[in-house]
């Protein structure tokens, strides 16, 4: 069984894998919006905004209130941050190895003897 918090990052990942959604979330970012104006910008059904919302909601990215009639949506950054300190992580590993994948192919193009007089082996 996956731990909960892969499970989180797997959820996270899948709901920013599609663009409306990656569109819904950036627009989140600057304020709470209703359902109508997320749905504006795009050419798609409000049922059809309603399901990306969902998958957001489930995610743990975005959370739904009250207000009178309304039921805007907020952004919950924090549900973010496991997938930055992810991306970061892996960052900081791929980094390391393209730093000795530089190292090596200057030992390669140095020649065998690294650009040593082979006499200095001896």
């Amino acid at each position: 069984m996956m731990p909960l918090a892969d499970e989180r990052l797997d959820a996270t990942f899948t709901a920013l894998a599609d663009p409306t959604r990656r569109a819904i979330v950036a627009r989140l970012a600057r304020g709470d919006a209703t359902v109508n104006e997320l749905a504006a910008p795009f050419d798609m059904s409000l049922p059809g905004i309603s399901k990306h919302l969902k998958v957001l909601e489930r995610s743990g990215l975005i959370s739904r209130s009250r207000d009178a009639q309304f039921r805007p949506c907020h952004l919950e950054r924090a549900a973010l941050d496991p997938a930055v300190e992810w991306i970061e992580e892996h960052r900081r590993i791929w980094d390391e190895r393209f730093d000795q994948l530089d190292a090596h192919l200057r030992d390669l193009q140095a020649g065998p003897s690294g650009g040593r007089n082979d006499e200095e082996d001896q």
